[in-house]
């Protein structure tokens, strides 16, 4: 059962390499510390793998229809585009605040929404959760025909463990990737408002791109 679970690491992987999934990952660590962007990151992994793991359960009972089945990837979809919105929103309303200030000699910088900068996780980590769950809808299928591969081994939550391993891996690696273009570009208040533009537009394409395909 070890190559099973390998098999569904790699599966992690891939998975996670779906624009739809590193675009949502950008849009919550753009403007973010480390440490808020790696608990943003394994929190969406966590909430993809276990909406992964019960609808899963679930179709495993019920031989449900492919249109039934494909709206999850319409709500997948649907809240790609729902965060580019709000991206857009929040830049068109001038919502979206940088501020600069020294701890010891050493400039930070802080990048809120709203009208109060607030260093509480546990608002953006909820959220991350809520989404990656969300998502998670659209990739029921993915899951299932990777199973098969298995000779139809019935879900358990190791292997769960073992998709959510290799979500992380790539979700957190790009969150590296984003930090290291909030260090070096995100210093002013032009180039935020420029980001966060490009990144909502890109949101609604990938999320448009997916509702068509």
């Amino acid at each position: 059962m070890e190559i099973g679970y390998i098999i569904i690491f790699w599966y992690g992987i891939l998975h996670a390499f779906g624009p739809d999934h590193l675009t949502a990952i950008a849009d919550f660590s753009i403007g973010k510390s480390m440490r808020k962007t790696v608990l943003i990151t394994v929190m969406f992994a966590f909430g993809h793998g276990l909406t992964l793991f019960v609808f899963a359960k679930l179709l495993e009972v019920y031989n449900l229809p492919d249109n039934v089945t494909e709206y999850g990837d319409i709500i997948s979809s649907s809240v790609i585009i729902g965060m580019g919105i709000y991206l857009l929103y929040m830049v068109v309303a001038d919502k979206i605040h940088l501020n600069k200030h020294t701890h010891e000699r050493k400039e930070h910088i802080h990048i809120y929404f709203g009208k109060e900068h607030s260093h509480d996780d546990s608002v953006a980590s909820t959220s991350a959760w809520t989404m990656g769950a969300l998502m998670g809808m659209g990739g029921v299928r993915g899951m299932l025909v990777t199973l098969g591969a298995l000779q139809h081994q019935s879900i358990d939550f190791t292997m769960i463990l073992a998709f959510i391993a290799g979500v992380s891996l790539v979700f957190v690696s790009f969150g590296g990737v984003i930090l290291y273009f909030n260090k070096e570009f995100l210093t002013n208040k032009t180039n935020v408002r420029r980001v966060f533009t490009a990144a909502g537009i890109i949101s609604v394409a990938v999320g448009a791109d997916m509702l068509l395909a």
